[in-house]
């Protein structure tokens, strides 16, 4: 567990030592505020409290989406740019096996995406503080909380997406290109049953609130399923191929 615990730390360093490092975290700081901004300008009370805005906001088809993209764009290079700067034989040459390495570097990608929402929720919260109020409606931190669940999920399937791609194509501009093409396609709906056990139409798990589903016939629990077995397949291809592959 130390060692693995190095390797991590080693990991989020290669992060964080990037000159672009504090630009995500500044842009999902901003974003909130001039988003309250426009809102209370065009719409007034459209939110009856900072913690109504909040809940909204932070669904994945709110912020949740854009710090998705984001979190993407910081780590998809996290396996590729190994390959293509040739720092990959160096990383595989030390006493840890494949999987312990990628592992680390899988758990980092998860501490960034964690990071950033931790930094989305605060700026947020006070974007609706600021605009809003802290009084009136119903909605309370535990709406708030399910909207961060929500919102982590669906960053954390598509992280692993390009987590995925990023080992089998040792491309950071393919991995991108990749994953948003999906982003900007997960919205469709093809109203086949077959359909429902594709990822895109499990993805936001806030359709079920009041209810609601994605698709007739389909339950929280089975997107949730579906969910879980799209993770371990794209793990299992990343790790596999990873363990697999010949370094020159």
């Amino acid at each position: 567990m130390r060692n693995l615990n190095r390797l991590v730390l080693n990991e989020w360093l290669k992060i964080s030592k990037k000159r672009t490092f504090l630009v995500p975290y500044l842009l999902l700081i901003m974003l909130p505020l001039v988003i309250g901004y426009i809102v209370h300008s065009v719409a007034g009370e459209m939110f009856p409290s900072a913690a109504a805005f909040s809940t909204e906001m932070l669904l994945p088809n709110g912020l949740g989406q854009a710090l998705t993209i984001i979190a993407i764009i910081g780590t998809a290079g996290v396996v590729a740019k190994e390959h293509s700067q040739g720092t990959i034989k160096f990383l595989l040459i030390r006493a840890r096996s494949r999987t312990a390495i990628l592992t680390s570097k899988y758990i980092a990608v998860l501490l960034y995406a964690l990071t950033l929402t931790i930094v989305t929720v605060a700026a947020t919260y006070a974007s609706g503080i600021l605009w809003f109020g802290t009084s009136g409606g119903e909605a309370g931190f535990n709406e708030i909380l399910k909207s961060v669940m929500y919102g982590f999920i669906y960053t954390t399937i598509y992280l692993t997406l390009a987590f995925m791609i990023g080992i089998l194509t040792t491309s950071t501009g393919v991995t991108i290109g990749i994953t948003m093409f999906a982003i900007t396609i997960d919205k469709m709906v093809i109203f086949k049953d077959f359909y429902k056990y594709f990822l895109f139409p499990n993805l936001n798990l806030a359709v079920y609130e009041n209810g609601g589903a994605p698709m007739p016939g389909m339950t929280l629990s089975f997107s949730i399923v579906m969910l879980a077995v799209y993770l371990l397949l794209f793990l299992l291809a990343g790790f596999t191929v990873f363990k697999r592959r010949d370094v020159a």
